[in-house]
């Protein structure tokens, strides 16, 4: 199993796998333009060549980052791949500075699993939202935010405590 940053040549692999999940009310869909304006921010799981697992790292400000769309083929379900991406994005935003993750999810006792905890979603800040405009569920999210913290000594930290 390979962890590495996603190439232009996974687009194709990362549609499908997200909008599976997104078609089964799973996750929120991504459309192929967003997936090529930011393929940066995604990491992807390979085996034998083939992309079976992916999330994404969505900055959002210099203290905080969003994990999203995380879908591991289902044939691949259950063996902690989700954990390791999870794991490969975390070790990302440390590397990037920033102390805090957070997740909108409709599975959160698998985040739950890899050490966020839930919130009320009003807790998050209001840059979080500036993207949600654009979402179907606007403004009745539905999703459950799970947050954290990376780097209890940074200040930022006590946003969420």
């Amino acid at each position: 199993m390979i962890y590495r940053k996603a190439k232009m040549t996974d687009v194709e692999a990362i549609h499908k796998l997200i909008n599976k999940y997104a078609q089964l009310g799973l996750m929120l869909a991504r459309s192929r333009s967003s997936l090529y304006e930011c393929l940066r921010e995604y990491t992807v799981a390979e085996t034998d060549g083939q992309v079976i697992g992916v999330g994404g790292l969505h900055i959002l400000w210099g203290d905080l980052a969003e994990i999203r769309s995380l879908a591991i083929a289902s044939e691949y379900a259950k063996m902690g791949i989700g954990k390791r991406v999870v794991g490969f994005l975390e070790e990302e935003a440390n590397e990037l500075g920033i102390p805090k993750i957070f997740a909108l999810t409709y599975q959160p006792g698998f985040f739950a699993k890899c050490g966020f905890r839930e919130i009320d979603n009003k807790e998050l800040p209001p840059k979080v939202w500036k993207e949600c405009i654009n979402c179907p569920k606007f403004p009745d999210c539905d999703e459950y935010a799970l947050v954290k913290i990376l780097d209890a000594s940074n200040n930022y930290s006590r946003m969420f405590d």
